[in-house]
């Protein structure tokens, strides 16, 4: 066996560990992670609070409203669309009981970024949880990337995600209120990945960000992290990222726990991030993934492919080699 940058190379004469690392799936490791939906913070822990999300009307951004409300908050839900918008606030708020407003903003736009602001501030008070969670995202070659493509992602994702933080953080200064913000981004804004550049570089950004302003604003009682999730099924986003069956089964073989992620546990871990729970949170980017990252970041994990049999022959023959094994 050589071991050099990256690489494993097998050379036996054992024919069943010179095959090919089997295809087959990793091991179902499910059974060990069952996800729980229930609430895990007390009913009232949000009581007082006044959330503003951006992206809240679908997907992860509906999941956290959902539990946001359902724990006391008064919620304002934004995006660039309104029925959709008014649709969540409704069935939510007449679940819990708690007000949910819809608020329609383009975060690209900081002038109507002030504008929704202002709305959430007339109406609910000024917001102390600010989720920045629109996004938009698509696999795509960077060969054909179109500066348009570039440019949209980038003025929704680290732009907007600025506007509103700029815009209701001044507020916050100025009124002398403190307030936990909290940034949706992504495992590769660390790592990088192709397919996926503009993204990357967009998050990339958000996270330091977020760890800048951790450090300049925490004198003001302002605290920031962020929550980089890694595959968890929604409707829309999630079909650009992995259109087919084939892909989703590919992301679910490498992740350790075995499965994708649910929103209701993604929506338990940004309500404890943003309540008072973790006032000393701060600055800290937390990978939610199942275990995805750890798994590709190590040179010998591929490894978890070889059979019992092949392991046994393995070390066979490697002892057959060292004298002292």
């Amino acid at each position: 066996m050589r071991i050099g940058k990256g690489l494993i190379s097998l050379s036996f004469t054992s024919s069943s560990v010179s095959q090919k690392f089997s295809t087959g799936a990793m091991r179902n490791s499910s059974k060990y992670f069952p996800f729980n939906k229930s609430l895990m913070l007390p009913s009232n822990a949000l009581a007082g609070k006044v959330a503003f999300i951006t992206g809240g009307g679908t997907g992860l951004g509906r999941g956290m409203t959902q539990t946001m409300s359902a724990l006391g908050a008064k919620v304002a839900i934004c995006s660039r669309k309104l029925e959709v918008l008014e649709k969540t606030a409704r069935e939510i708020s007449s679940k819990t009981n708690n007000e949910v407003i819809p608020i329609v903003v383009d975060v690209r736009d900081p002038i109507a970024v002030a504008k929704a602001v202002d709305v959430c501030e007339n109406k609910l008070g000024i917001p102390n949880i600010i989720i920045n969670n629109a996004a938009g995202n698509f696999v795509c070659p960077t060969e054909m990337l179109s500066p348009n493509a570039w440019k949209t992602v980038v003025d929704i994702v680290l732009n907007g995600t600025a506007y509103v933080t700029l815009e209701i953080g001044k507020r916050l200064i100025k009124a002398g209120k403190g307030a936990v913000f909290l940034a949706i981004t992504t495992p590769y804004a660390q790592t990088g990945s192709g397919f996926v550049v503009h993204s990357a570089s967009a998050k990339a950004g958000v996270e330091a960000l977020t760890k800048s302003l951790a450090a300049e604003w925490g004198r003001y009682g302002i605290r920031f992290n962020c929550i980089a999730p890694g595959p968890i099924e929604t409707e829309g986003a999630f079909s650009r990222l992995a259109p087919t069956s084939d892909i989703v089964q590919v992301l679910m073989n490498r992740i350790p726990a075995g499965r994708l992620g649910e929103i209701e546990e993604l929506a338990n871990l940004c309500s404890y991030m943003v309540s008072d729970y973790s006032n000393w949170l701060n600055g800290s980017i937390i990978n939610f993934d199942g275990g995805e990252v750890r798994n590709l970041s190590g040179a010998m994990n591929p490894l978890q492919k070889l059979s019992k049999q092949q392991w046994e022959e393995l070390v066979s023959s490697i002892r057959g080699t060292k004298s002292k094994l």
